[in-house]
């Protein structure tokens, strides 16, 4: 939860930096772990551009990447509070407070990429995003991010036994730290921007994302053992304040509807774009790819997959996901 003094200083740093410089005359301020030119941060910059054009520049966005103002969990809190508009953030920093969520985030749900946009573009993604309205937040849009997989500094990974007691680092999600307990190792839970410093001084020995994090937060760099898993499609969710929406004009929020949704296909074809390039430029830095048995994989995650679908509505979500496959 964030603590009250955190919740100050970041109202106090988004009052300072809305009243910064020139600038629109509503500016929707707006959170970002990644750093500047990730695919996510382009997307709400694009949003921003979309408001400014259709409202003689009456509207617009700021996006502070990189964390610069504070951790997923801390920017979701800011927003339902009011004190920040937007926030991009993954399904797995929402999985504990947003049941819903849950579904995409769990192991082998999904078969692909084209199959997660499927789901996002269909009937599960559009009843997810409703159901952030029960706590303050508005769902816009989705952003996909790709497959997640192992990596590590140790050794190669090939089957789950090879992850027995390495210590894996795991967003703040519970179904992430059952799943690596799992599959054998130890989850350990840390924030986005602490990875590569705990890769550096050995407190974790890996952890899992997609190819363009492991490459834009230098992970590559301190651990070299990639293991195409797949284990997970965890998608992005771009949140705004309900009040802050509710503020809004009507007109105002139908405009900013559409240009979230017409966001999506540009951060689609930037994030393939990126991929590749990032998985080149990671292999090109030696970079090795263990050849992974997919299959022990995924039956040694079922277990926590049968687990979560125990939960209210999860199975009627997977259902439909599935019969998109």
């Amino acid at each position: 939860m964030l603590s009250r003094r955190a919740l100050l200083a970041g109202g106090a740093a988004l009052a300072l930096a809305r009243n910064a410089g020139a600038a629109p005359a509503t500016v929707l301020t707006a959170a970002d772990v990644h750093v500047d030119g990730y695919p996510t941060v382009m997307a709400v910059r694009r949003i921003g551009e979309i408001l400014a054009r259709e409202t003689g520049g009456r509207l617009g966005t700021r996006v502070y990447h990189a964390g610069q103002l504070g951790r997923e969990g801390d920017t979701v809190s800011l927003a339902r509070f009011g004190a920040l508009d937007l926030t991009r953030v993954n399904m797995a920093a929402l999985n504990n407070m947003f049941p819903a969520t849950r579904i995409l985030s769990l192991p082998y749900v999904f078969d692909s990429v084209a199959h997660l946009r499927r789901a996002l573009d269909g009937a599960p993604g559009r009843e997810i995003l409703q159901s952030f309205e029960r706590k303050d937040l508005v769902g816009l849009a989705y952003y996909d991010a790709g497959a997640r997989c192992f990596y590590n500094a140790r050794r190669p990974v090939r089957v789950p036994a090879d992850l027995a007691g390495l210590k894996i680092r795991v967003p703040p999600s519970d179904i992430f730290m059952d799943l690596v307990r799992t599959l054998g190792a130890n989850p350990t839970p840390l924030a986005f921007g602490e990875v590569f410093s705990a890769l550096q001084t050995g407190l974790i020995d890996g952890a899992e994302n997609n190819w363009q994090t492991f490459h834009t937060s230098r992970q590559f760099e301190v651990a070299h053992e990639w293991s195409q898993t797949e284990h997970s499609y965890s998608p992005e969710a771009l949140l705004m304040s309900r009040r802050r929406y509710d503020a809004l004009a009507p007109a105002d929020q139908e405009l900013l509807r559409r240009a979230a949704a017409e966001s999506v296909p540009y951060m689609r074809e930037l994030w393939d774009q990126s991929e590749i390039r990032s998985r080149e430029t990671v292999l090109a830095a030696g970079t090795r790819i263990a050849e992974v048995d997919r299959a022990a994989f995924r039956a040694a995650a079922q277990p926590v997959l049968e687990r979560h679908l125990d939960e209210p509505g999860l199975r009627a979500l997977h259902d439909g996901i599935r019969a998109l496959a």
